[in-house]
């Protein structure tokens, strides 16, 4: 499996935000985006997550598991600042929805909904309406949802935000299964996620632009 950017460029209304970026990620590797807020970091994940279309430059995917043609946003999970969840049902009804609805990708099984509750430190909730939650608890679910619908790559923008220090040790630990399975991460934080050999592509924005950094 392989993940490659190409010389990527992206827009925020009028302005050129980033130019000319570009990484390979292989299977088991990963990518931490830092920089200040404004830089570029979460419109580079959407980019790459098929959400935003780039100025210039594309995006591909290479995989003996999956058809030629297949777009690269059909092998990611993206998890953005909102938890993408309906208040009003439960956390089993949330989980149960997406794991219908995204499905497994060929190579790999998600876990059932209970399992994937379990896996974040829940399992005892998911009767719960996910508008009843604490921020911290809505975030862990969020997770969680990660884990019902195999993906190879996941996209993840802030994905600590609301954590305590023992749901990040979770959370850490959960992304290493997933880079140990042969998995891809992307991912934006301001925290450091205890990856040891994560990459890092630190994003300067506009500044970066106008100064040809890139």
């Amino acid at each position: 499996m392989r993940l490659e950017a190409e010389n990527l460029s992206a827009r925020r209304g009028e302005d050129l935000i980033f130019r000319n970026v570009s990484f390979v990620l292989q299977a088991g590797e990963s990518l931490v985006l830092t920089g200040r807020n404004g830089s570029g970091k979460s419109t580079l994940l959407r980019v790459v997550a098929g959400l935003l279309r780039p100025e210039v430059g594309r995006v591909r995917w290479h995989s003996a598991k999956s058809d030629s043609g297949m777009r690269p946003a059909e092998a990611c999970h993206y998890l953005g600042h909102r938890n993408a969840m309906k208040a009003e049902l439960t956390v089993s009804e949330n989980l149960s929805f997406w794991k219908r609805f995204l499905g497994d990708l060929h190579g790999g099984h998600g876990l059932t909904v209970g399992e994937a509750a379990e896996a974040v430190g829940l399992g005892d909730i998911t009767h719960l309406p996910f508008g009843y939650l604490s921020a911290g608890q809505q975030r862990r679910m969020a997770f969680a949802k990660l884990l019902v619908a195999y993906r190879p790559v996941w996209i993840l923008d802030e994905p600590t935000a609301a954590l305590d220090v023992n749901a990040e040790s979770v959370f850490t630990s959960l992304i290493k299964q997933h880079l140990t399975g042969g998995g891809i991460l992307l991912a934006a934080t301001h925290q450091p996620l205890g990856l040891a050999n994560a990459k890092e592509l630190r994003m300067q924005g506009f500044a970066g632009v106008a100064e040809d950094v890139w």
